[in-house]
């Protein structure tokens, strides 16, 4: 074969382009830099405040240590409260998960249970968990309750979404074998969609739990109880040191979940 009919006849495939067209390419880059260097402009960083941020940082670390793990009563109370409140929260977001997530899979609910659960999921994902955990706040007040009611959102949203488009993803084999045998809607439901749901939602559960054990400590800097209120009293009052501790802790915590959910998963194989 010639140069040149390997040329008109490309023997090796190329993934089409998004824009065919190379000016058209090179307009959109040069779009994107644009913008990118104007968003950056647009910022109006105070130069002469970031500079003097570096003395201040130096500072506030040199506070920090050594860290004060005096009050550790303090410190194991703010724990205790934060794995509570994620343990509780997922077990209550994976419970309710289940109806809302078998609502919202479009081949399993009628349209009008479908849009519902739908709507509630897409209402529950919309906003950051902090919040809706300054929501619960100032419903609920401080403490650890709108801690729970927050981290119950986001497991619920999570883990029904996840559910929902893994029964919409389902081959219909299965599900028509079950139905021509005449089972009712409940044992449609054990025979058919928890063999194929079960492995996916297990592991999605524990994914959720490790996130609310991260997210126990975020939230309670808005006064959702837990470790991150007590983080957040330690800044107010300029316990630097134990500020330190409490951060600590947190980074141990998470690793401690970390190697649980991967322990429990590898039980689940």
């Amino acid at each position: 074969m010639s140069s040149q009919t390997a040329t008109v006849y490309p023997t090796t495939w190329k993934r089409p382009s998004l824009i065919a067209n190379p000016l058209a390419q090179r307009a959109v880059v040069a779009a994107v830099v644009l913008y990118i260097l104007w968003a950056v402009g647009s910022l109006e960083v105070d130069w002469q405040r970031v500079i003097q941020g570096f003395d201040r940082a130096g500072k506030l670390f040199g506070r920090m240590f050594p860290p004060d793990f005096s009050r550790w009563e303090l410190l194991l109370k703010g724990i205790g409260e934060s794995l509570q409140m994620a343990f509780a929260a997922s077990f209550f977001g994976m419970a309710l998960a289940i109806p809302v997530g078998l609502c919202a899979a479009r081949n399993l609910a009628p349209r009008p249970v479908y849009l519902l659960a739908r709507g509630i999921i897409v209402i529950t994902r919309t906003f950051h968990e902090v919040i809706i955990a300054i929501i619960f706040v100032k419903i609920f007040g401080f403490g650890p309750l709108a801690g729970v009611l927050t981290l119950i959102v986001a497991s619920l949203s999570f883990i029904a979404k996840m559910l929902a488009e893994d029964i919409e993803n389902m081959t219909s084999g299965p599900m028509e074998a079950v139905r021509a045998t005449g089972a009712s809607f409940p044992k449609f439901l054990i025979y058919a969609i928890t063999p194929h749901i079960l492995p996916r939602y297990l592991g999605v559960s524990i994914y959720r739990l490790d996130a609310n054990i991260r997210h126990s400590t975020v939230v309670g800097i808005v006064g959702a109880g837990g470790i991150g209120q007590v983080l957040q009293a330690s800044f107010n009052r300029y316990d630097y040191d134990f500020s330190l501790a409490i951060l600590i802790s947190i980074v141990a915590l998470v690793f401690i979940g970390e190697f649980f959910s991967a322990w429990i998963r590898g039980k689940l194989r």
